[in-house]
């Protein structure tokens, strides 16, 4: 059922939802928080649509604020706001609420939005594009427990990482990180099959995704060892291989689908890591509400750090550790010699380190 309102306020857009629910004889309230996506009229059908397939595991009202940009002065100098109510079949298992707002109305979305929040539910606010630097200084973003951006869709995602990381407050996240989800478990549990020391990384993927920076950073805050980023053709990410102490460990994916995990001494194995629509990264984030701790030290970590070695850990490898190998790459024992003192500890206590610090969410 929609129901279309022009020129309209929230007093009339509240009591056309309650007119709606009527209507199609469900007069409850069964959502369990409000979701308000910030967007432009050029991505809001595609948001919408992964907002309504994430309402089945998430029952919510879902609240889409569109700014319309006003092309005369006279335009700017007027207020509008219109709405277009929609419930039943057409809202997924909840209530939404298209807002279009039009001249001065547009810099005061926090006012509209507010009255229709669920009373006594989590907010939730997301950017699919165009978020801002300091999700939680925004006026909307103000209004929300947790605050969700793509950095993937930003014109310089690497650098977007970093005033992420400068802005973070507790309750960002990022559809970036929530993408390598099943990447982070794959690894940790690899890891917690064998007995070995983590002595270097490398993550393969394509260049300037922030995914494959996110996964870079986390690996080197939590396993404090020297992390190569090498680009690839992708799609996304295509593999990982840590070096250890018992030989390597690979995850390989070159089609996007289908991955092939590989640790010496064990056959190969093949793992479903399919790319995940928008939809199912939405319903992920939805699933929890608290502070995402993990992402924050890894996003602190600062994508600077990548493929560097600090001066004085360099000076400390031995000649023969850090001599090249016949192809060009550093061999594991030069990059073992630049790990930080802290790291050599038992191999049980390395190896336990991920599994315990780095599990996915």
């Amino acid at each position: 059922m929609k129901i279309d309102l022009t020129d309209t306020t929230a007093g009339e857009i509240n009591k056309a939802l309650v007119q709606g629910r009527r209507a199609i004889g469900t007069p409850a309230v069964g959502m369990v928080l409000t979701l308000v996506i910030v967007t432009d009229e050029e991505n809001a059908y595609d948001a919408l649509k992964a907002a309504n397939d994430a309402s089945r595991e998430h029952p919510s009202r879902t609240l889409v604020v569109i700014k319309r940009i006003s092309r005369t002065p006279r335009d700017r100098t007027s207020s509008r706001l219109d709405a277009e109510v929609r419930v039943g079949a057409e809202a997924g298992t909840g209530e939404t609420v298209i807002l279009r707002l039009y001249g001065e109305v547009s810099q005061h979305a926090d006012s509209v939005v507010l009255p229709l929040l669920l009373p006594d539910a989590p907010v939730v606010v997301w950017w699919p594009v165009n978020a801002p630097l300091d999700p939680a200084k925004d006026p909307l973003g103000a209004l929300a427990q947790r605050r969700v951006t793509d950095t993937y869709t930003a014109e310089e995602p690497v650098r977007e990482l970093t005033a992420r990381a400068d802005a973070y407050t507790p309750g960002d996240t990022d559809l970036s990180w929530t993408r390598i989800t099943p990447w982070r478990s794959m690894l940790a549990a690899a890891l917690d099959q064998v007995d070995c020391r983590v002595q270097a990384v490398e993550v393969e993927g394509e260049a300037f995704n922030p995914s494959c920076e996110l996964l870079a950073m986390w690996l080197a805050d939590r396993l404090d060892v020297p992390v190569r980023r090498s680009p690839s053709a992708g799609p996304g990410l295509t593999g990982v291989r840590m070096d250890t102490t018992c030989g390597p460990i690979t995850l390989d994916r070159a089609d996007g689908s289908l991955a092939t995990l590989s640790i010496k001494g064990q056959p190969a194995r093949a793992v479903a890591l399919k790319r995940r629509d928008t939809a199912e990264l939405i319903a992920e984030e939805l699933r929890r509400l608290d502070p995402d701790d993990t992402y924050a030290s890894a996003l602190r970590y600062g994508v600077d750090r990548l493929n560097t070695v600090p001066e004085q850990e360099a000076s400390a490898s031995t000649p023969d550790s850090a001599s090249a190998s016949p192809d060009g790459a550093q061999p594991a024992a030069a990059e073992a010699a630049k790990a930080p003192a802290k790291k050599a500890t038992s191999s049980r206590a390395a190896k336990k380190a991920p599994s315990r610090k780095a599990s996915a969410k």
